[in-house]
């Protein structure tokens, strides 16, 4: 359990550098609220995203952002909602991106996809 929780803090670490690499600007991490957890929550110009982390070691099963499936996405846009009426945040674009990393080290491959899901279930990509 440590080690897994270790793999996903290093997966994390890394979505943060690569994430302010490409403009954003980090706001926290592992924001939790009593309807549940989201992995990072960010500027990226105007919008406010909010960042859902997959990090495996291989793809030999699929590719670690379709993990984040249809109930997974519910969670995530009420947590989202619930932070920005507490920080009384309105008026922004809003969106949820996912960013997968696959492998470690020198073979680590990091992919982002910008608005994978909206607030109604839908995959964007």
């Amino acid at each position: 359990m440590e080690e897994r929780r270790e793999f996903g803090n290093k997966g994390e670490d890394l979505a943060c550098k690569f994430l302010e690499k490409n403009g954003y600007k980090i706001i926290e991490r592992n924001y939790r609220n009593r309807t549940g957890e989201i992995d990072i929550i960010a500027r990226d110009k105007d919008d406010m995203v909010f960042i859902e982390i997959k990090t495996k070691l291989s793809k030999d099963f699929a590719q670690p952002e379709l993990s984040v499936n249809p109930s997974k996405q519910k969670k995530i846009v009420k947590t989202a909602l619930v932070y920005l009426m507490e920080k009384n945040i309105n008026k922004t674009g809003c969106r949820f991106d996912v960013v997968g990393i696959t492998g470690e080290k020198e073979n680590t491959k990091i992919e982002l996809i910008k608005n994978a899901f909206t607030t109604d279930g839908r995959y964007m990509y």
